[in-house]
């Protein structure tokens, strides 16, 4: 008779079986504990003993943290090098740019009869404008406006251009400097320019049938009214250029027209005008402006042989006889700070910043000068296509010095043509605050 065998795991008295429910029994509890402690650890803050720290009053900027800088890139080592010569140049014309003007050593004036004071009426402790054209087209210009806003009692914008139509003006406002002037400086005043500036240049044509007739005229009047009352804007600045001589007296009459109904609002009408051009009536335009921008530069043009932007000399004597006729309380002075590069490959020379003048002459190596005779730096080089190339430029240094001159007439302020292209040390010598030191 066969016999049955029980299998091998069998467990008749279920020993076996407690034994592992109780092992699963304990690993559950011992994993549910686990995760309650894990959740209590992130929902509850610790309590933390105090350390007894000062309390921080501001969050830390980015000037408190020592960073360990990059070493520069061999472009940067150039310039550096390219600015430091250009410093060496103009102290062997002991000129120091970047300091205050008591520190500052200017060259002795050319001969020339003394400037005349200025007219009866005006004040010489009365402070002068500080004013700053701005642009859209250069990143660096808003750049500057944020930097430099609170130097600034005007900020002149190129934001209205002529053109054909019903409504004959285009409007090209920048929503970030105008949220920043408003926000940061809301006392800085703000006055659009207006150009007849279309294709890359002047349109002689275009002014010619904003202004040609009244009912022209009177509709360019309204639209800039309406421009200014919806923006709120101080006034406005303009600026048409290229004016044939037979539209000279179309200009003077919108001129006349616009003053009479800016006037009578409240507003601003400031004009400006080239420095040296015997086709324009300054004594006229005067009458018809609240104030007169003299733009004392462009000596040497982008399409004229290569020269100084503004010599010394000629700004001095261009200057006398334009305060022979003006009134200093009426009248501003636009100094320049930037350059031009012509080259024998091209007719026309771009205009070019002050940091733009550094950087060529650096990539170049060339030796940047100190003309002694027009006291307006400059230098040449050579390109790789074998074409040559002249760069005259305005900085610091020649500002100051026009600044100084002009002082002695008392102007109403100065004009820095413009915001980006300029060199950073003219700040230590142009602006509200500084403007009244520098006076001979």
């Amino acid at each position: 008779m066969e016999t049955t065998e029980p299998p091998v795991f069998f467990d008749p008295r279920g020993r076996r079986w407690r034994r592992v429910k109780r092992t699963w029994l304990s690993l559950a509890v011992i994993i549910t504990t686990l995760a309650a402690i894990f959740v209590i650890s992130v929902i509850i803050n610790p309590l933390l003993p105090r350390l007894n720290l000062p309390s921080a009053k501001s969050l830390p900027h980015a000037k408190d943290l020592k960073l360990k800088l990059l070493p520069p890139a061999p472009r940067e080592q150039k310039a550096r090098r390219a600015e430091a010569e250009l410093r060496r140049e103009l102290q062997k014309a002991n000129i120091v740019p970047g300091q205050k003007p008591a520190q500052m050593h200017i060259a002795p004036a050319p001969s020339a009869p003394s400037l005349p004071l200025a007219p009866t009426g005006s004040s010489p402790e009365a402070k002068s404008l500080a004013i700053g054209f701005y642009v859209n087209w250069d990143d660096s210009s808003y750049a500057s406006l944020k930097r430099n806003l609170t130097h600034l009692d005007w900020v002149v914008p190129e934001w209205v251009r002529l053109k054909d139509g019903p409504d004959p003006i285009v409007r090209d406002i920048d929503p970030r400097a105008l949220d920043l002037i408003r926000r940061e400086r809301p006392s800085t005043l703000i006055l659009p320019l207006v150009q007849n500036y279309q294709n890359e240049e002047w349109n002689s044509e275009l002014l010619a049938r904003a202004v040609g007739d009244e009912q022209a005229r009177q509709r360019l009047i309204a639209s800039l009214t309406q421009l200014v009352a919806e923006n709120n804007f101080a006034g406005v600045c303009i600026d048409l250029e290229e004016v044939p001589p037979a539209s000279q007296a179309a200009l003077y009459s919108f001129m006349q027209e616009l003053h009479a109904a800016f006037r009578a609002r409240g507003l601003v009408v400031a004009q400006a005008v080239p420095f040296d051009n015997p086709d324009w009536n300054y004594r006229a335009y005067a009458a018809t402006t609240d104030y007169l921008l003299l733009m004392a530069y462009d000596q040497h043009w982008a399409t004229s042989r290569p020269g100084a932007i503004s010599a010394q000399d000629w700004f001095e004597q261009t200057l006398r006889r334009r305060m022979a006729e003006l009134d200093p309380l009426h009248t501003i002075i636009c100094v320049g700070n930037y350059g031009y590069d012509w080259s024998d490959a091209s007719e026309e020379a771009p205009e070019v910043s002050f940091q733009e003048t550094v950087l060529a002459a650096r990539d170049s190596e060339a030796s940047i000068k100190f003309d002694p005779a027009t006291r307006n730096p400059y230098f040449t080089y050579d390109e790789e296509d074998g074409s040559h190339h002249t760069i005259w430029f305005l900085d610091a240094v020649t500002a100051y010095n026009q600044m100084r001159a002009a002082s002695s007439y008392h102007p109403a302020g100065f004009a820095l043509w413009r915001l980006g292209s300029e060199d950073p040390s003219l700040w230590s010598v142009f602006g509200s605050s500084l403007q009244p030191a520098i006076a001979p």
